[in-house]
């Protein structure tokens, strides 16, 4: 594996994986988690996650990668070949989730060309989103232009591409959550929304506040889908492994601590108090927002910087989707990084039209209720994900043992500071959790169980 990519510096790696972690689910999800599970109290729940259950499944993944130089299928194979089905299930993951990620960065593209071009009180019309995403063409032409723009970037390889705009696309993604929820927090009744926000509220705390918290976090740092297995190969041994994971975790904790900044203030403000307005999922982004923006005093401008914003998150994580099934099909077949390009960009589209159309055309095309991009999301998020990241809680602790991560760590320079804290995640906690999110996901989908 002399011949592999890698990126070319530190700092490199870290926003090229932060960009993975920081995606749609940091800006739509967590700040409707946090106001909806006792706002201060459920971000201390999600920091204690994050520097115990998030950090140690991170760590194992790119230790994986960097260890073996290959992605998913490759790594597992190479430790032990009986783990080789570990490898195939994270494989399989990126490529169920690529293309209706796809689908709603084209989306988001939409809402940014809308408001560039100055249509704001369009885009804040009660029937705009769903007479866009119900037309045929037009979200499709939208769809393919984001995994056109993901395919340029990948298709120039690991330091051209995916680090140098990484390198670029975060520092402006971070100035600019800074800037919206800056000036948030000068609108009128908008001090009441960061209350409501960041007070701890043990009345809403429950069992449901963890479980939330251990999804979203799951979700969120881009694990069990072979992503941070490849970014992980592409990684310096001389560069310190477990450093660069808090750092990761401490980019993808504050964006995702800004989006609820940037967003709840202005939504309480403009909705009259009510936390009912901070749905969840694509409603807020797509029918909230754009009333808030069109409410607010240089709304278009406002509006214009935040779906620039939610662009660059959306296109960093698509990056490395696109980059972790690219790296598998090279590392499998033997394929040169063009035509493997092009054959991934080829099968994402054709597999995303039907999430596109789900909407439209095919709309009446169910499962348990849930439109075909829903389906697709749950399949892979709620289901398949958690198995993933279970199965490789064991592969770690109980088949090449804890010792082999823990020698990997140690490549660098020779010390690992959390190595007590790892051993017992891994062998013990972790999969309990991961039994906890796959059952509560699951129930929660069903209606059983309503999280």
């Amino acid at each position: 594996m002399s011949n592999r990519s890698n990126f070319s510096s530190k700092i490199g790696f870290v926003l090229a994986a932060a960009g993975s972690a920081v995606g749609l689910g940091n800006i739509w999800r967590f700040p409707y988690l946090a106001a909806r599970y006792g706002g201060g109290t459920f971000l201390l729940v999600y920091l204690i996650l994050a520097i115990t259950f998030g950090f140690t499944l991170m760590l194992a993944e790119i230790a994986i990668g960097r260890k073996t130089g290959l992605s998913a299928i490759g790594a597992f194979k190479k430790l032990d070949h009986r783990f080789g089905f570990l490898g195939v299930l994270c494989a399989f993951i990126p490529i169920i989730i690529f293309p209706y990620y796809s689908v709603i960065g084209g989306w988001v593209i939409k809402y940014f060309a809308t408001f560039v071009s100055g249509g704001v009180k369009s885009a804040a019309k009660d029937t705009y989103f769903s007479s866009f995403i119900s037309s045929t063409t037009e979200p499709i032409g939208w769809f393919a232009l984001f995994i056109l723009l993901t395919a340029v970037i990948v298709f120039l390889g690991v330091d051209k591409g995916i680090e140098t705009v990484s390198k670029f696309m975060m520092p402006v993604l971070v100035l600019l959550t800074i800037f919206i929820a800056g000036y948030g927090l000068t609108v009128d009744g908008a001090m009441e929304g960061v209350a409501y926000y960041l007070k701890p509220s043990m009345e809403h705390f429950s069992v449901k506040t963890i479980l939330a918290a251990m999804g979203q976090l799951f979700y969120s740092m881009s694990l069990a889908m072979g992503i941070m297995i490849t970014y992980g190969s592409y990684m310096k041994k001389e560069n310190n492994l477990e450093q660069s994971v808090r750092q990761i975790e401490i980019f993808d904790t504050a964006i995702a601590f800004l989006a609820g900044l940037m967003i709840i203030p202005g939504v309480f403000a403009f909705s009259g108090g009510t936390a009912e307005s901070l749905n969840q999922g694509p409603g807020l982004m797509f029918v909230t927002l754009p009333k808030v923006f069109n409410s607010m005093p240089m709304g278009g401008l406002i509006g214009t910087a935040f779906f620039i914003l939610v662009f660059f998150a959306a296109l960093t994580s698509a990056i490395s989707l696109m980059e972790t099934i690219v790296s598998i099909i090279m590392d499998k077949f033997k394929w040169n990084r063009n035509i493997t390009v092009l054959f991934v960009t080829v099968l994402a589209l054709l597999m995303g039209i039907p999430s596109s159309l789900g909407f439209g055309a095919w709309d009446h095309i169910k499962f348990i209720g849930m439109s075909i991009l829903d389906t697709f999301d749950f399949l892979s998020n709620s289901v398949l994900m958690p198995i993933a990241a279970f199965f490789t809680c064991v592969f770690v602790g109980y088949v090449i043992k804890p010792k082999t991560i823990i020698d990997e760590v140690k490549e660098s320079d020779g010390t690992f500071k959390s190595e007590k804290l790892f051993t017992i995640m891994i062998k013990w906690i972790a999969p309990i959790f991961l039994i906890a999110i796959l059952a509560s996901s699951v129930a929660n989908a069903m209606g059983w169980f309503v999280i």
